[in-house]
């Protein structure tokens, strides 16, 4: 990922350097395991340890040779250790250090990327508290519905980044599995002993039954986790771009001291944050697709998932971990108008109040089609002409002598949609 959209610690996991890192880490671990069993002599495994060592760059140049990258890396760390080297890889095949490997870099980047998720529904929660009684306009289709509150709006978002953070959690506890079991998974080599007791080590399970490659359902349901996070820092984004439209202007984004909206237009304050969230959501998701392709491989494996792995991996963790932190500082930073909701809410003549009486209406001895017809006729002529619902309701021969003036006016108090509101609430201050 290039550094624009890279945060440092998520971006030295997938460096070249911490990869190759990864793969000694495996091969010393078993090393280790073999000279515990008398396999591997103390004063060979003393030479491995102490002489290990590998260049990316001398490491890329004996790949231009071999062109097996696994194969390139041995070359390198024999060159270092000398006639002990001999013991370097023994009983394994390349998708052993591979696999296991990559297990490590996904587990690292997961903690980041749930503590990530796990700021995110924090910050959240706050700022719902904070307008928990912000009264505003609930929208569907884009349209006026009824009266909600800008907090209740934001908990909703809060509760779906809880999910977020339980979906990554747990596919990244069912990543953390590596196997050493050989070329096909019959340990022929290398006894399943040896197995338990480098992934003990490494902090990883081990695979119960691999084939030559570790199942890539594992990865496929941490990309859709990812994928699905996404989505929903999307959902926030798009909400914040709705919300920022000159025609609403209820909450923008922070607009800092120097910042520039546009090169010609100079009064411009544009929702550019919630733009790249969008943008970048989009790549996050394309990945999912390819993550569950990889799933159908050859018999006990091929190498078709390879060249898909090393783009969308560092990819997916580079971009959902600086999406996190970049949505986290727009929640944080939101600028929220409880003045210009207020406006919003009563630029629609009251016909947030239609369902209210509607069945107002209905409890007085109309019938619903009787209620829904009178309601409707006057709510569509508020739209045309801009008349007050309430007082085209009021004088409407089909409404008078039906409903006591006092009671009309009572349902077109807001304080009757957010009643429950604090029971929600109780909820989100669970969090």
């Amino acid at each position: 990922m290039i550094p624009r959209y890279s945060r440092p610690e998520m971006a030295a996991i997938w460096t070249d350097e911490a990869k190759l890192q990864r793969w000694l880490d495996v091969e010393l671990a078993v090393c280790r395991a073999w000279a515990r069993r008398g396999v591997i002599p103390a004063e060979d495994l003393a030479e491995i340890e102490s002489k290990a060592a590998f260049s990316v760059e001398r490491t890329l140049e004996i790949e231009k040779t071999t062109n097996h990258d696994v194969v390139a890396f041995l070359t390198n760390v024999n060159e270092n250790i000398g006639p002990a080297s001999r013991w370097i890889h023994y009983g394994m095949t390349s998708s052993d250090v591979l696999d296991t490997g990559l297990a490590l870099a996904m587990v690292q980047s997961g903690r980041i990327i749930v503590e990530g998720q796990a700021a995110l529904t924090q910050a959240l929660k706050a700022r719902a508290l904070e307008h928990r009684d912000t009264l505003c306009v609930g929208r569907t289709h884009g349209v006026h519905a009824e009266p909600t509150t800008f907090g209740l709006r934001l908990a909703g978002f809060a509760l779906e980044s809880r999910r977020n953070e339980d979906r990554l959690r747990v596919a990244h506890e069912q990543i953390a599995f590596g196997k050493l079991s050989g070329a096909v998974g019959t340990y022929a080599m290398l006894e399943p002993g040896v197995e338990a007791e480098v992934m003990l080590e490494l902090g990883l399970q081990c695979e119960p039954v691999a084939t030559q490659v570790i199942p890539r359902d594992r990865h496929a349901e941490v990309v859709t986790a990812m994928a699905i996070a996404a989505s929903g820092l999307e959902r926030l984004a798009v909400e914040v771009r709705h919300l920022q439209r000159t025609e609403v202007r209820e909450a923008e984004e922070a607009f800092g001291k120097g910042q520039k909206g546009s090169s010609a237009m100079p009064h411009k304050r544009n929702p550019i944050t919630a733009e790249r969230i969008t943008g970048l959501a989009r790549v996050i998701r394309a990945n999912a697709l390819p993550a569950m392709e990889d799933v159908a491989l050859w018999h006990e494996r091929d190498i078709s998932h390879s060249s898909v792995e090393r783009v969308i991996l560092p990819d997916s963790y580079t971009l959902l971990d600086y999406l996190l932190a970049t949505t986290t500082k727009l929640v944080d930073g939101l600028v929220i108008r409880p003045d210009r909701m207020q406006q919003v809410l009563d630029s629609s003549y009251g016909l947030v109040f239609s369902q209210r009486v509607l069945l107002g209406l209905v409890e007085e001895g109309l019938t619903r089609e009787e209620a829904y017809a009178a309601v409707q006729r006057n709510a569509m002529t508020a739209w045309d002409t801009g008349q007050s619902l309430k007082d085209l309701l009021a004088a409407d021969p089909d409404v008078q002598g039906k409903i006591d003036p006092a009671r009309l006016d009572a349902m077109f108090d807001p304080s009757h949609h957010l009643r429950h509101v604090d029971e929600v609430f109780e909820r989100v201050e669970a969090l």
